[in-house]
């Protein structure tokens, strides 16, 4: 307790000590230097018959030990002195101060042994011994006001925010496993960021030039193909992750039980993609699968429905299109059962349709209000209902879409253990309002497919995932895990996930994921990853200054780990996140904040050694065209086999 009669008795032993250094210092100098005091006539016989006593002391033997004692009760009284702290003082003020004296208060010894007169040398001897104490004696006093402070250096509060992070290699069969180095109270770390268990779904977020395809989503693609993975991969930037994910399995097919087979689907180069049907009939079980793929073609091209979904005008050309698409699938056994037949039969004039739907009996329930609007000549309400289904779908017309969506090269069913594969879906940014409806059909058939038991380990990876509408994905990321399927979304941000998705979804779509990694990111996102990183045991410390004293305090307090000013402000690679574990290997540090390290000069030389992207047959215009116009061909034909109007 610091009482008032405390501090007195202190202060009064730091004046004794300090007093007893200048006693025993100026015995020494009169002891040393008396023929020159006795020169000056400052001697006395009473004094001399005293110091002659106390000369015999150990103490006073030589020349070194008085000074060291002298020189001992000074840094012994400095210990105790308390000064008003001072921000302004250096540290460098305060060496030079201690080291000059020092020097100084030693160096003295060389008047004493120069060949100059004894009283010039006495004098220059007591002279630079008393500057070097009194410097000695001003540094050590402005050592007790100096202030240390992290106010300055870390204005930021990098420091503060730093945190223990995952340093061991945790590997297994499906984990993804990232190099990265931290920064721990100013020292960088090495660390690893292990996604051992993929299963529970990894969300990418990033700003364009992020990071996110070169540091993270190129490493899932490579280390599952190195892991045997069957891959389902969109690249919305084609063919940027297509040229990856080929040439790694082409050093890797050995990893697989079964060799897998590549197939690409991309709308430009018609010479190198395969053709898939997505409504193939034999992966439709029953006319929820009709429902399912006219709910996304119809979604995907009018993005804007998705958040009127229950709608009139919005479910009714969603069953208008699925009445079509099952009895495509029934008529002949699903021969002609293909989008470009779905959309080239719409066209045609009412009453010759309905006529043909009628007799399909499984659409009657769905077909029913059409035809009723009909009879009554609704005109208005029948073009409401249907138009805007012929409109969107209209936008699909393409010689080359039909080419790509009418061939059966393969099946979607990409974990087979008979027949795996690799499956990558092509996007272009600059068509993607007309490619994202396509291609989330051929998602939303894939996934339907694969999210089956007994079948191989799959991983799917969607690069930019707002370009492309999949509704179930919620339930895929919910139910997949058993499954053994590995999702990855790519987003750029939250409020870009909410723009095409809806806020409800978008915020399942944040929520339910296990893994995440952020890179660069603003507003709303940033907050929401914040608050899911945590709050860490942080110091603070206050300075408080008058004209009397100087008072500094330091606490601790729970505060963000990461706040969201730090993730606005990452560079590209470094990144934020918070990983899932399992049972079988606990991670007690999950969260992480550090720079992912590519090896860019191996990257640089892996990607100039990579092979293009095979060239699959030769397709030329008259093909395309001819393909265009068989289409059309049996569309109509199906249309003549219809019964007459009644």
């Amino acid at each position: 307790m610091n009482t008032g009669e405390n501090q007195q008795a202190l202060r009064q032993i730091i004046d004794f000590t300090r007093l007893l250094s200048l006693v025993i210092l100026l015995l020494h100098f009169y002891i040393a230097c008396y023929a020159a005091f006795a020169h000056w006539e400052l001697t006395a016989p009473v004094v001399d018959r005293i110091l002659l006593n106390i000369q015999k002391l150990p103490l006073f033997q030589g020349l070194l030990a008085p000074k060291a004692a002298a020189l001992l009760l000074l840094f012994i009284s400095l210990l105790g002195a308390k000064g008003k702290i001072d921000e302004h003082i250096k540290r460098s003020t305060i060496w030079v101060y201690l080291l000059l004296g020092l020097l100084l208060y030693w160096g003295s010894y060389v008047f004493l042994l120069s060949s100059a007169e004894a009283t010039i040398a006495t004098a220059l001897y007591i002279g630079t011994t008393a500057i070097g104490y009194l410097l000695i004696l001003s540094g050590g006093t402005l050592l007790s006001r100096l202030i240390k402070l992290q106010l300055d250096k870390d204005i930021f509060n990098r420091l503060n925010e730093s945190f223990p992070q995952e340093e061991r290699l945790l590997e297994n069969e499906y984990s993804i496993n990232l190099p990265a180095q931290y920064n721990l109270q100013g020292k960088k770390r090495r660390s690893w960021i292990n996604i051992i268990n993929p299963f529970r779904a990894l969300l990418v977020i990033g700003t364009p030039g992020a990071g996110k395809s070169y540091f993270v989503i190129r490493h899932v693609i490579t280390q599952h193909i190195q892991k045997g993975f069957a891959l389902f991969l969109y690249d919305f930037k084609y063919d940027d992750l297509t040229r990856i994910a080929y040439n790694t399995l082409l050093k890797h097919q050995d990893k697989y039980p079964v060799k897998p087979r590549f197939y690409v689907i991309n709308f430009d180069d018609l010479s190198r993609t395969h053709r898939c049907n997505p409504l193939d009939p034999d992966t439709m079980n029953d006319i929820t699968d009709a429902t399912e793929a006219s709910r996304t073609i119809m979604l995907g091209l009018n993005r804007e429905w998705i958040k009127k979904q229950g709608d009139f005008f919005v479910e009714s050309p969603i069953n208008f299109v699925t009445a079509i698409i099952w009895f495509l699938k029934k008529y002949q056994d699903g021969r002609y059962c293909t989008l470009p037949h779905v959309i080239e039969l719409m066209q045609a004039p009412y009453e010759q349709l309905f006529s043909l739907l009628r007799t399909e009996p499984e659409i009657e329930v769905l077909i029913n209000p059409f035809v009723s609007a009909f009879e009554q000549e609704a005109v208005d309400q029948l073009e409401g209902q249907i138009a805007s289904a012929k409109i969107s779908m209209a936008r699909l017309v393409s010689p080359q879409l039909y080419y790509v969506l009418s061939g059966n090269d393969f099946t979607l069913d990409l974990n087979n253990p008979r027949e795996p594969k690799l499956i990558c879906l092509g996007n272009n940014p600059l068509k993607q309002q007309v490619y994202g409806a396509v291609l989330s059909l051929y998602i939303s058939r894939a996934i339907k497919l694969v999210n089956q038991k007994n079948r191989l380990k799959s991983s799917l990876v969607f690069d930019e995932f707002p370009t492309i509408y999949f509704n179930g994905i919620d339930s895929l990321i919910a139910t997949a895990r058993s499954n053994k399927v590995a999702t990855t979304l790519g987003v750029q941000d939250y409020s870009q996930l909410k723009k095409d998705y809806g806020r409800e979804q978008a915020e399942v779509v944040m929520n339910i994921v296990g893994n995440v990694i952020s890179g660069q990111v603003t507003g709303e996102t940033a907050k929401q990853l914040s608050e899911r990183f945590g709050k860490i045991l942080q110091r603070r410390e206050s300075v408080s200054i008058n004209s009397s004293d100087t008072s500094v305090s330091r606490s601790t307090q729970l505060d963000a780990a990461v706040p969201p000013a730090t993730i606005a402000s990452l560079s590209s690679g470094e990144f934020v996140g918070m990983v899932a574990d399992d049972p079988q290997c606990r991670i007690e540090l999950k969260a992480f904040h550090a720079e992912i390290l590519n090896d860019h000069k191996a990257i640089a030389k892996e990607e100039k050694a990579y092979v293009p992207i095979p060239l699959i047959r030769n397709v030329d215009a008259t093909t395309i065209q001819e393909n265009y116009e068989r289409v059309k061909a049996e569309v109509q034909q199906i249309l003549t086999s219809a019964p007459a109007p009644e």
